[in-house]
């Protein structure tokens, strides 16, 4: 049995609201020794060991991973079929992507564990780079390393940069014409690809007009964020503030601070109103 797919296996999380969405710097990247590309498809040499664990057991251990942009956004992980432990089960079925060519649908199986349909290994992808290799699903594995530390979500992607700058500019954020927040102390993070995000003190938040949301995403640099909706004059606007209560140890500057989605509000900077960016997020 044949399945058409070109989205990448347990991705969707990855595109969670408040999500990075790192996208490759420039084009460059994709021209550089030792990189492969075919359509929006481009793979090049990683240089971290990575692992994955399932029932507790490495499923993988590299120290070639490659590293293949299946879109835009961010990459994933095929690991050369050499370093792969665990046995692999042909289920008999194939996954077809127009850019990657057909794959094998296999099992992951060690001991009496099995992730049903957790592997693709495309033998005779026209990215010659990409043969030979396998790409493991995401979420089916219990954890997954780079060198001795968990990473979530997806793999950091090389070519994004996150910068957190402590600001004393005047950031004020009103919603349906009522002022929500006013801060002169923003932290101000800049992530690739994505516009600056504004992180406020709770103090400088109209706190009285958020109601918490069940809403949850996470993110490989910055960690677990939780959400509220806005309720404007009995109008409610879901999800459009999050917070990272205890971010990973590269993003500590914005722990318990409110991000809004600049797409959906509007904001003025200096006395000045500013734009709504386009993102996925508008």
């Amino acid at each position: 049995m044949t399945q058409a797919t070109d989205q990448p296996a347990g991705q969707s999380a990855g595109q969670s609201a408040g999500q990075s969405e790192g996208q490759p710097a420039g084009q460059s990247a994709g021209q550089s020794a030792g990189t492969a590309a075919r359509g929006r498809v481009r793979a090049e040499p990683g240089r971290k060991r990575v692992r994955a664990l399932l029932g507790g057991r490495p499923v993988f251990d590299t120290v070639r991973p490659l590293l293949v942009w299946e879109g835009p956004s961010f990459p994933a992980y095929y690991i050369p079929a050499d370093d792969v432990v665990a046995e692999l089960v042909d289920t008999g079925r194939t996954a077809r992507s127009p850019s990657r060519g057909t794959a094998s649908v296999l099992d992951v199986r060690l001991g009496d564990v099995t992730a049903q349909a957790a592997a693709l290994r495309y033998d005779d992808s026209p990215i010659e780079a990409v043969r030979g290799h396998v790409r493991f699903e995401w979420q089916a594995m219990d954890e997954w390393l780079e060198e001795d530390e968990p990473i979530y979500t997806h793999p950091r992607d090389p070519y994004s940069r996150v910068d957190i700058l402590a600001s004393s500019r005047h950031v004020q954020v009103s919603i349906d014409g009522v002022l929500v927040a006013d801060s002169h102390q923003p932290r101000i993070l800049y992530e690739t690809g994505l516009p600056p995000r504004y992180y406020l003190p709770m103090t400088d938040v109209r706190m009285d007009l958020l109601r918490p949301s069940q809403a949850t995403s996470h993110c490989p640099y910055k960690g677990t964020a939780g959400y509220w909706d806005v309720v404007v004059d009995g109008t409610v606007h879901e999800g459009l503030v999050w917070c990272y209560r205890t971010p990973l140890q590269e993003s500590l500057k914005i722990a318990g601070l409110l991000a809004f989605y600049d797409e959906k509000v509007d904001v003025t900077i200096d006395g000045v109103a500013q734009e709504r960016p386009r993102t996925h997020f508008s």
